[in-house]
């Protein structure tokens, strides 16, 4: 019965009641046990009976259901005899099984897997891969200091194996060897340095692991694997890309200069109105330019990729390595990716989340694209919800603030009440942080005091508290509704900032302060130890500033905080009485007591709990934990001069040479200068090479020489626009097209009136047909240069036609007909600059000095352009290009353009001295009062200009019911409400003055009102269509109240700022 009840358990899924008696067999013996566990007993022993068979197929059944067990977190250790007596077994696939059994067990059951220690041994000779491997992992899972040798000489073997998954878990047993005896760290190293100079990309990721555990300040042993494991790091196995961009992240940061120093430069290159050019000239002496290790830029350029990797920890580990060892402009790369991560499962959003709030705090810009991906879920946990809160707030500012206190407020009324306590302090850091919206904060927290839950009152009283801090003066009436909320709050936080904000305040309450003390002098025995406290100072500050009110009100609180149970308020007691109590006994320090107890509170900062945390390394456990784990390896600060980067240079690979055979083989030429000092001695040796090669080729090969060697050309400031390339590439083909038209009527028109010259192209054709006998005659050589002479003239005569041409056209293509022009006056000068060689220099002077004139003399309509970036952009060292290829001042002009900066140019085509023009210009501020940003650009300087939109223009007037304007007012309330009090003669309150000096501040249309008390007035923004609703109410004697409803609230204030003094004034 037992056997049929054994196969029904293995046949229809009775193993769950299988295991649960396997776990009771260690505590109830099998004699006594019901059926159940007896036989899950006999299960057991049949398991041992089976390994103990001659047949390798119920070995083979037996060791899968113990590795099932072991999978399943079941304790299988009591087979361990059975299962290492099959250690030895010929059947590979038992020998597998029975290695991962042991690897599991090994540590535990030391003594008896010492007895198998010979097997071991002989298993690291087997012809199978996994078999070595395996038995290299079960000797290195032993952890006993006696066979510390044996594993020394294995892992020595398996480094050297054919293998490379060998070799991996030799790398793997380096770090379990080490643990175990940290004295052969010499010997390990050895083996490290061997492991690190393997190509297979299976090797890398566990033998830099082995690296960052035995000797991670060995950097040596990585200079010359560098540039390897950059180049194989796309190819290693996710978990070893993680640790080798975490080594290499350290390893830049040793290594290379600081790339942010390139960053802090772009600022300076605004020019001051008012700084001249030797000022100018100075600061950029001064200034070092800074040029990234190429080796540095490896690095960046081949991690790159792996931002896209289904792997949360690699795209973290790039993320890391990107903000601490990249440029700022190219680090925003990584925000598109760690938002992709938030849609992983809550851990992994828990740490993106994390390093994401440390990031935000530093630089916003980087994640404000994608600010609606942080907008709280109400699926998402307390955990979730509370960082992205705080990333919200982070990345507040003018600009998108509404939209956030929108948000806010809905988190308020959230069930979570931790989570809705953290949005109010939220709402008190974007109060902090940004004046504007500071007022409509304050009326928002207050509105909030009404709130049926206690939690939510007692956070908002005591956001209020610090908020108040900062401008105590303006908030008289906050303070009276909130010591009427003493009655009904509990909370003791709140009890407490209560009464700290009327003690701070007692003068500027004197009637409602000594009240709230008598108040809470009935219930002090009762309060809370906190509320007691400030009870105390309350009582000392009312006694030192209106003593005749409180004087036996403060003596009777201090004898009740004098026999108190806590020691704390019992010091406090004696303290305060001797203090303000003056007496006999009384220090110096009692005449300075008002000084002490009244004196001005600096107010609180509000800051982000992530502030701090900087100063790890992201995407590690001690930024996670706010606290330095153990081994963590701090990364160092950026060197003031880099180390010498020939360290890291390896032998040249033979093979690499074929890339530089070009064509067929000719000898080297020396390397020639674009302009060069002896140009005489040139020509001579290009003459001598001419007669051994075809000209053709040597002006081809000539051609390629020039560009490989030629000065390298900096790298373009601004973005190129494709449109703009396009668009300048057709244009040049067209004018390379009318030269070619234009020389070839030149040619023609030479050989039939001069046959003693010749086109250069017939001159270098006749030199290479039918003349090769008489080339070395000097006949021949007067002939050609002669030819050379007469085309050259020919040229500069049909440039200067074309160039007639290209001025007679229309001004609305001159801007670029300009750039051509230039482009093809600079190919005609380093052409014939070029084709001169042979001239004297006398003649050259001589013509250089006729080109300078027409150089100098300006265009008959040059215009003066506005935002126009070629006049100030300074054109670089030509580089000899082929003919079709663009020319360098064309190049350089294209550099300059980035349509991105402005939608629009507006050219101004002559202003005179002392005189003016006005333009039209239409900029969309999309409702912000932030400035827009210009350049006035003339030929010689370029200055910055900012305009700042009047808040009143960003409106435009709406026409609105009464009826209308008050239920649209009724749904902009609480943070979307703003209000003054305003004070003025009453003749200044007659609805013709209110109206008329409401319409010259903004753009607003009145409302009809019911009420002769209430003007209303409407607009709304010109971009987002928001409305904006204005009421002056009428107050009795000479006061009225204004408030303004809207969701834009930085425009709001704004409005608010520049309304109140022009209603108030007379």
């Amino acid at each position: 019965m037992s056997s049929n009840s054994f196969a029904y358990n293995e046949q229809s899924g009775g193993g769950e009641a299988a295991e649960l008696g396997q776990e009771a067999t260690s505590t109830i013996s099998p004699s006594g046990a019901f059926g159940l566990f007896s036989s899950d007993w006999k299960k057991n022993e049949d398991l041992k009976q089976m390994l103990e068979s001659n047949k390798d197929s119920a070995k083979l059944d037996a060791m899968k259901r113990i590795v099932g067990m072991i999978a399943k977190g079941k304790n299988a250790s009591e087979l361990f005899p059975a299962v290492v007596k099959n250690v030895a077994s010929k059947n590979i696939e038992i020998k597998k099984l029975v290695y991962v059994y042991l690897v599991r067990y090994a540590e535990e059951q030391q003594d008896l897997a010492l007895l198998s220690i010979s097997t071991f041994q002989r298993a690291l000779k087997d012809p199978n891969q996994l078999i070595r491997a395996s038995a290299l992992r079960v000797l290195s899972s032993i952890r006993v200091p006696i066979i510390v040798p044996v594993m020394m000489l294995a892992i020595k073997e398996a480094s050297a194996d054919l293998s490379p998954y060998v070799r991996k878990n030799a790398a793997h047993a380096i770090q379990k060897l080490y643990s175990l005896d940290p004295e052969q760290k010499e010997m390990l190293i050895e083996v490290i340095e061997k492991l690190l100079k393997d190509k297979s990309t299976l090797v890398a990721g566990s033998v830099v692991m082995a690296f960052e555990e035995v000797c991670p300040d060995r950097i040596d042993l990585i200079h010359r694997n560098y540039r390897k494991l950059c180049n194989l790091l796309v190819d290693v196995e996710e978990w070893g890309q993680v640790v080798i961009i975490h080594m290499l992240t350290r390893y830049a940061r040793t290594q290379f200069v600081s790339p942010w120093r390139e960053d802090d430069g772009l600022e300076d290159n605004e020019k001051n109105f008012y700084d001249s050019d030797e000022e100018e000239k100075e600061k950029s002496g001064r200034k070092k330019l800074y040029a990234m290790d190429p080796d540095h830029r490896l690095l960046i350029r081949n991690t790159k990729p792996l931002l896209q990797s289904r792997n949360a920890a690699v795209v973290m580990a790039v993320a890391q390595l990107y903000w601490h060892i990249s440029p700022k402009s190219e680090a925003g790369v990584i925000s598109k990716s760690l938002v992709r991560l938030l849609r992983s499962n809550r851990e992994v959003q828990y740490i993106v989340l994390q390093n994401i709030a440390t990031m935000s705090i530093q630089r916003k810009g980087m994640f404000e694209p994608y600010l609606k991906s942080f907008y709280v879920r109400s699926t998402d946990p307390t955990m979730i919800k509370t960082l992205k809160l705080e990333i919200l707030t982070n990345l507040a500012n003018e600009a998108n603030i509404s939209t956030l206190l929108r948000e806010f407020q809905t988190y308020v009324r959230s069930q979570d009440k931790q989570f809705a306590a953290a949005t109010i302090q939220a709402i008190g850091r974007c109060a902090t942080s940004i004046t504007e919206v500071t007022d409509t904060c304050l009326n928002g927290l207050v509105c909030l005091l009404s709130n049926r839950d206690e939690i939510v009152v007692a956070e908002s009283v005591v956001v209020i508290k610090k908020l108040l801090q900062m401008q105590p003066a303006q908030h008289g009436e906050i303070i009276k509704h909130m010591a009427k909320l003493l009655d009904s709050i509990t909370v003791p936080v709140a009890r407490a900032s209560i009464l700290w904000l009327i003690g701070e305040n007692c003068e500027r309450v004197p009637k409602i302060a000594p009240d709230v003390l008598r108040i809470m002098a009935k219930s002090f025995t009762s309060e809370d130890d906190l509320v007691k406290l400030q009870i105390l100072n309350l009582g000392a500050k009312l006694y030192l500033t209106n003593s005749r009110q409180t004087k036996l009100l403060t003596q009777y609180i201090l004898n009740l905080g004098k026999y108190d149970q806590n020691y704390d308020i019992r010091d406090r007691t004696r303290f305060i009485r001797q203090l303000i109590v003056p007496n006999e006994k009384s220090g110096a320090l009692s005449k300075y007591a008002k000084k002490i107890f009244l004196a001005q509170k600096p107010a609180p900062l509000l800051e982000s709990p992530f502030k701090d945390r900087d100063h790890f390394q992201l995407g590690t456990l001690s930024h996670t934990l706010n606290i330095k784990a153990s081994g963590y390896l701090e990364l160092s600060n950026w060197p003031e001069v880099a180390p010498d980067p020939s360290v890291r240079n390896v032998e040249v690979i033979e093979s690499a040479k074929e890339w530089t055979t070009l064509g067929k083989t000719k000898k080297e030429k020396p390397v020639k200068e674009f302009y060069s000092e002896s140009e005489e001695e040139e020509e001579e040796e290009e003459e001598k090479e001419d007669e051994d090669e075809d000209p053709s080729d040597s002006s081809s090969d000539s051609e390629i020489a020039s560009e490989q060697t030629g000065p390298s050309r900096p790298a373009p400031p601004f973005p190129q626009s494709p449109w703009v390339l396009t668009v300048s590439y057709t244009e040049l083909m067209v004018e390379v097209k009318e030269q070619l038209v234009c020389l070839a009527e030149s040619g023609s028109g030479s050989e039939s009136g001069d046959t003693g010259s010749s086109s250069s192209e017939d001159s270098s054709e006749d030199s290479s047909g039918g003349q090769d006998s008489e080339t070395g005659s000097e006949a021949e050589a007067e002939h050609q240069k002669e030819a050379t002479r007469n085309s050259k003239t020919k040229r500069e005569r049909c440039d200067s036609e074309y160039r007639e041409k290209k001025n007679e056209k229309s001004k609305a293509s001159e801007s670029s007909s300009e750039g051509s022009s230039a482009t093809e006056e600079s190919s005609s000068e380093s052409e014939s600059e070029s084709g001169s060689d042979s001239e004297p220099a006398p003649r050259k002077v001589a013509k250089a000095k006729e080109r300078k004139p027409q150089q100098e003399r300006p265009p008959p309509s040059k215009d003066v352009f506005l935002l126009d970036l070629d006049d100030f952009n300074p054109v670089s060292t030509p580089v000899a290009l082929p003919t079709p290829a663009l020319s360098p001042s064309l190049i350089a002009d294209l550099e300059g353009l980035n349509l991105s900066t402005s939608s629009s140019v507006i050219n101004v085509n002559s202003l005179e001295p002392g005189g003016s023009v006005t333009v039209s210009m239409g900029i969309d501020f999309c409702d912000s009062t932030q400035t827009a940003s210009f350049q006035l650009c003339t030929k010689d300087d370029c200055f910055n200009v900012t305009l700042q939109p009047p808040v009143g223009e960003l409106l435009s007037p709406v026409a609105m019911s009464e009826k209308d304007f008050k239920k649209e007012q009724g749904m902009l309330t609480g943070m979307n409400e703003t209000s003054a009090t305003l004070i003025a003669a009453p003749q200044n309150f007659t609805p013709s003055m209110i109206l008329q000096k409401v319409v010259s501040v903004a753009n607003l249309g009145a409302v009809p009102s019911s009420q002769d008390n209430v003007h209303r007035f409407a607009a709304k923004t010109v971009h987002s269509g928001s409305l904006m609703l204005v009421t002056v109410e009428l107050k009795e004697g000479s006061t009225a109240q204004l408030i303004i409803n809207t969701e834009k609230t930085v425009i709001g204030s704004v409005l608010l700022r520049e309304l109140k003094p022009v209603l108030s004034q007379g």
